[in-house]
């Protein structure tokens, strides 16, 4: 019987993680989050997953989530925290969880953005992890307005102070498949945290 080891056909998933109509994250690959809402951001993908959470932190890292924090997006006892001691097994705890599947998201506090090799590293075991069942994701939080090469997307999340209005903006600073965007997001009373409230370009 013959077996095609080879096709021209891509492997990646085609269904995404969507937060909006308009806003989703491929499944199988790293993504990254940036800006001084970004931890806002990493709830909101935890929200709309099933199942336990890893959420990886440098263990020198004096700021952590708390449950009161995390409640009014998703029920903090979902969430399992892993604090490696040292910055090289930031990205090894990542890759580990990733490629055994054990659950959909992965996010990881990074001091800096990693190299080329570790992210395509992370894409490879969230696709080896796939193959266990439903494909995981890797959202990496990284300083600043981010910069890790190679990465499926990257998206910068910041409060949009307002005298009248409580709006985040988030723009998808970069993406494989779809050009930089910019939206207005306000908090919702629904089952997602956040909801557009109007396109800024």
């Amino acid at each position: 019987m013959a077996t095609h080891l080879l096709t021209r056909k891509t492997h990646r998933p085609k269904d995404g993680l969507r937060l909006s109509d308009d806003i989703s994250l491929a499944r199988a690959r790293a993504h990254e989050a940036c800006g001084p809402a970004r931890w806002g951001f990493a709830l909101w993908l935890a929200s709309a997953v099933p199942g336990p959470i890893l959420w990886i932190t440098p263990q020198w890292n004096k700021a952590q989530l708390n449950p009161d924090g995390i409640a009014p997006f998703t029920d903090p006892g979902r969430f399992l925290f892993v604090r490696p001691p040292r910055a090289e097994d930031l990205l090894w705890c990542t890759e580990e969880i990733l490629r055994s599947g054990a659950t959909r998201l992965v996010v990881c506090e990074l001091p800096e953005p990693p190299l080329m090799t570790p992210v395509r590293r992370l894409h490879l075991a969230a696709e080896e992890g796939g193959t266990l069942g439903a494909a995981p994701l890797a959202l990496l939080l990284t300083p600043d307005h981010g910069g890790a090469p190679g990465i499926e997307t990257r998206w910068h999340m910041a409060q949009a102070y307002s005298a009248t209005h409580n709006h985040w903006t988030l723009k998808r600073l970069r993406a494989r498949t779809a050009p930089p965007k910019e939206w207005t997001l306000k908090r919702n009373a629904g089952p997602m945290p956040f909801a557009e409230v109007t396109e800024a370009g």
